[in-house]
């Protein structure tokens, strides 16, 4: 049989026959309903990417823009990320007042080496990676009222390693710093020599310790400063001679590895081997200074270290 529903019934203008009645409209949702997966998974599409690090240490998530202002130290357990030359230079050195020294000095590969990729590739690498020529960056700067020599490596060029450059434009840095009677700065991450150069690398500890040599006769104050890792060859000859040893907290500094050193001695290592926190203990640094208080330090350690050097200028 056939229903007619009329205007009455269905509030419509028209009138027309219909085999079932229309669906009825609920005013209230019904509460069981589901949410839709899509929504969500498209909110997270719409989070860019880059903007949020976790922490190594405390897996706390921090944004980028505050790991940025802060110096690429976590805010909640004081972690320090790595931080390029660049940057650290620029968190350290009075506005425009760094002249950099030796630019344009590139390695060469002497050695013609090969293996997986040449050396000559992998420098090629880098320097576009990285905007660097070189894994240290050298000049002369002001830090608070104090004009210094500054030398800051790089551990993304290549883990720091120090090869023939890195030992040229270091040594060049401290003889113009004794030829000036400046102050030297040297801040530190390295994994050690660069064995793509062979014995040319392993000459550059002796080289640069030679001219540190000279520095400290003509009574000119030295500071080093060992960020992580700080290691090997390194560690061996320039960035553990410094008449003051800073450290950043939590960095790795010493020779060979732990594991090596493990191995050979055949002894267990006591723990924190190896942090600036056991070595300062052990009496090899100075102290440790975060980094957001590295540049204030700085200036108290360099007005106290030339304080004699100007009385005598004076005089």
């Amino acid at each position: 049989m056939t229903t007619t529903f009329t205007k009455k019934t269905l509030g419509l203008e028209t009138t027309e026959p219909a085999l079932t009645p229309p669906p009825a409209i609920d005013k209230v949702a019904p509460f069981n309903k589901k949410p839709k997966l899509g929504a969500s998974k498209a909110r997270k599409r719409d989070i860019p990417e880059g903007l949020w690090t976790k922490c190594p240490k405390c897996a706390t998530m921090v944004f980028d823009k505050e790991l940025d202002e802060n110096l690429k130290v976590c805010p909640k357990c004081y972690h320090h990320f790595p931080i390029g030359a660049r940057e650290r230079i620029h968190s350290l050195v009075e506005t425009c007042t760094f002249e950099e020294m030796d630019a344009t000095m590139v390695s060469v590969d002497v050695l013609n080496f090969t293996g997986v990729a040449s050396y000559t590739t992998k420098l090629e690498d880098y320097q576009k990676s990285t905007g660097l020529k070189d894994a240290v960056v050298t000049g002369i700067c002001m830090i608070g009222k104090h004009r210094a020599a500054l030398g800051v490596m790089d551990f993304s060029f290549l883990g720091g390693s120090m090869g023939s450059v890195v030992g040229e434009k270091l040594t060049r840095l401290i003889e113009r710093a004794t030829e000036k009677a400046l102050p030297l700065i040297i801040i530190s991450t390295s994994g050690g020599a660069r064995m793509y150069e062979g014995m040319f690398s392993l000459m550059q500890m002796a080289k640069t310790c030679a001219a540190l040599g000279y520095h400290a006769k003509a009574r000119l104050p030295y500071i080093s400063v060992l960020t992580h890792p700080t290691t090997a060859g390194v560690m061996a000859s320039y960035a553990s001679v410094g008449d003051l040893i800073l450290a950043e907290p939590g960095a790795m500094i010493g020779f060979a590895g732990p594991r090596v050193i493990k191995d050979t001695t055949q002894a267990e290592l006591p723990p924190g081997f190896q942090t600036a926190e056991f070595l300062l203990d052990h009496g090899l640094i100075d102290a440790i200074i975060p980094r957001n208080e590295l540049k204030e330090r700085l200036i108290q350690y360099l007005g106290y270290l030339t304080a004699s050097q100007h009385l005598r200028a004076a005089v």
